[in-house]
């Protein structure tokens, strides 16, 4: 069965992206702690107690939430940023005809909060410069991947070692317009006999 095939609930792409979101902010993530800080009780969920200096792995929403309040920071191996954009962008540059690099995982989550991060910090000219430029790499990376997935989806099937290196983003589309494509390209090519 190839991807075009699964079976599955029929939701919307934004309400299937949104629940990738949802995913990651629940993933584990690892931040160092910058200082102490006791052990604290959430709804159902206990965080803590951090000892200065030490690494720890947590949800990502609540080490968001530690960082803004500088009680932990994030691993630098696990930020995202400008560097990390220019070396997808050069690996989808340099990608032969037809075929779509693998991502980072998680890239285009951590695109999204990046891109966001940057826009609020963009008060200087300096961080608007930074903004508008990480903008265009985003946009010339999912561009020119979005050219190579209505390629690929309009032919046939892709084998799974091709369908793994797209995100679950990317393959979330080209499941839908492969699809959309074939029942059309079947309505065009099919023969009626008049009078029947």
């Amino acid at each position: 069965m190839n991807c075009r095939e699964k079976k599955g609930r029929k939701e919307s792409v934004p309400l299937q992206i949104k629940h990738l979101d949802f995913r990651f902010e629940n993933s584990l993530v690892k931040a160092v702690a910058n200082r102490n800080y006791p052990e604290t009780k959430l709804a159902g969920l206990t965080v803590g107690p951090f000892e200065e200096g030490n690494e720890y792995e947590i949800y990502f929403w609540v080490a968001e939430k530690l960082a803004e309040e500088g009680i932990v920071h994030f691993r630098e191996d696990s930020r995202f940023g400008a560097t990390e954009l220019y070396k997808v962008q050069w690996k989808e540059r340099v990608q032969v005809a037809g075929q779509i690099s693998e991502l980072p995982e998680d890239f285009y989550p951590k695109l999204r909060r990046y891109l966001n991060d940057t826009k609020k910090e963009a008060t200087q000219l300096e961080k608007m410069q930074e903004y508008e430029k990480s903008k265009q790499l985003a946009c010339d990376i999912v561009n020119s991947r979005l050219r190579k997935i209505i390629a690929l989806s309009s032919g046939p099937a892709q084998t799974d070692q091709i369908t793994k290196r797209m995100a679950t983003e990317e393959r979330l589309i080209y499941d839908q317009l492969g699809k959309l494509i074939t029942n059309w390209r079947n309505r065009i090519l099919q023969c009626e006999e008049k009078g029947e």
